[in-house]
């Protein structure tokens, strides 16, 4: 069985802890693991289990690899999506990759962003579907609806059991789009409903013919953006062409609402889809007052709220069912009735081209990542960490100077025509044009302040000659 992980959402509803260049599965949400990593831990103890197959998005791919490496996961196989191409063509490729050594294995696919509280109950579940799977079944998780939810999809199980299946695998009657709140309160009390996990598991084979027969299509697309792949350190990069040209379709859309091949097996494990605040208020541990808190919190005459501070200390006084999220360069403030309207501030900073909608102010790179403490007119300040044994880029800038003042560790810096050495308390100065790199050879983080300053400061004036992670 492989573990084949959707990572490609950009969980925009969680701004502004989740953006675009660091979105919510990457993020440590429940506890001091990401959702990404907690994905993967739940797995454990799943029998005859392999190494994770991740589908990302190419600006991820080194979050990716970095978690995934402190999990220690064995080999795992990470395919980067030039284009996000909806769930049905990244399963497509990945069952591809799985058969291409002449194995069919089991696929269990899961999103990289859901939160499960019963794992024990999680893995009875996907144990009684490993059999259906074998024999061909392309097997879906219902999740027993606790409420009458209008945000998931519902799957309807059907009322006569097939013969040919273990009596806790359902055949699937009917996939059920978003229904409206009176629809949906009809579907949870008939008890024939489930809400639509996004979970499956099947043979790569039996996937694989049923794209064939009923979306074509994708499969030649992902076919060619397969075979046309490139390595890339440890990293298989899809043909852009090929993928870019892949029709945009779900699983659901493209399979699993037309096939006659589908199961069910009902799941009850605490599951979420942790898709808004208030979602993940749900799931969180919570006070006798209903509140759930992370950071350095203090409430006063508050219930039922979600306080999440990142970087300062937070007050909350006399307010109930209110989101606060604090971030180091920004900060939400609403009602859990109306947290739905987060979409429309992320739309709006798009609109006005702010970049708290992409990035944080903490980025991450393969080499560390750096702070943006401070900027201004022709100036900016930033808080570098480097990794042992990592290296910046061998690069120049057309419009800044750069000054480095190491505070912990050492770096070896070329500037220019000259390789040296700079430990705490050392500077060194890159005028403009002058190409230059850093490395930190030694055992323990190296920390230092930048301060650069020119007429322009974008991360867009690199000039890369070489790069040790590949990028252009």
């Amino acid at each position: 069985m492989i573990p084949v992980i959707l990572s490609g959402g950009s969980g925009t509803r969680l701004w502004p802890l989740s953006r675009a260049k660091k979105p919510k599965q990457f993020l440590p949400l429940l506890n001091d693991k990401s959702m990404l990593q907690n994905t993967i831990l739940r797995l454990k103890g799943l029998a005859g289990l392999q190494p994770p197959m991740v589908i990302c998005n190419e600006d991820h791919r080194f979050m990716v690899a970095e978690q995934l490496r402190e999990l220690s996961t064995g080999q795992p196989t990470i395919m980067l999506e030039p284009v996000g191409r909806n769930t049905a063509p990244a399963i497509a490729v990945a069952a591809m990759q799985a058969i291409a050594d002449g194995d069919d294995p089991l696929l269990l696919v899961l999103a990289a962003d859901h939160a499960i509280k019963d794992i024990p109950a999680f893995h009875r579940a996907v144990e009684l579907a490993a059999p259906a799977a074998r024999q061909g079944k392309l097997v879906t998780f219902g999740i027993v609806p606790t409420s009458a939810h209008t945000g998931y999809g519902y799957i309807r199980r059907a009322d006569i059991a097939d013969s040919a299946l273990p009596t806790e695998v359902a055949a699937v009657a009917k996939f059920c789009e978003k229904p409206d709140l009176a629809t949906a309160k009809q579907f949870v009390d008939s008890g024939e409903y489930f809400w639509n996990s996004g979970m499956f598991l099947f043979k790569a084979s039996s996937f694989i013919a049923e794209l064939k027969q009923f979306a074509p299509a994708i499969i030649r697309a992902a076919e060619l953006a397969l075979t046309n792949a490139a390595r890339d350190l440890d990293f298989i990069r899809l043909d852009k062409a090929a993928f870019s040209a892949c029709p945009s379709d779900s699983i659901d859309y493209a399979v699993m609402e037309k096939s006659a091949n589908t199961a069910m097996v009902a799941l009850d494990a605490g599951w979420s889809d942790v898709g808004s605040w208030d979602a993940l208020w749900e799931v969180m541990a919570k006070d006798e007052q209903g509140n759930a808190c992370r950071g350095d919190v203090l409430l006063e005459q508050c219930k039922n709220s979600y306080v999440n501070a990142e970087e300062r200390l937070v007050a909350v006084i006399g307010l109930d069912d209110v989101v606060v999220v604090e971030t180091k360069d920004a900060v939400l403030v609403a009602s859990k009735t109306h947290i739905q309207g987060v979409k429309n501030i992320v739309a709006k900073l798009q609109s006005y081209g702010r970049t708290e909608v992409d990035l944080h102010r903490e980025v991450f790179r393969p080499w560390g990542k750096y702070d943006s403490v401070d900027n201004g007119t022709r100036y900016q300040v930033k808080h570098i960490t480097v990794k042992p044994g990592a290296k910046l880029s061998v690069q120049m800038h057309h419009h800044r100077a750069e000054h480095w003042v190491v505070v912990s560790g050492s770096a070896l810096v070329r500037n220019g025509d000259n390789e040296f050495l700079v430990t705490e308390n050392e500077s060194t100065y890159i005028p403009v044009g002058v190409i230059h790199s850093l490395e930190n050879p030694g055992k323990i983080p190296l920390e230092l302040i930048e301060v650069q300053s020119g007429s322009y400061l974008g991360e867009d004036d690199i000039v890369r000659f070489e790069d040790k992670y590949g990028r252009s």
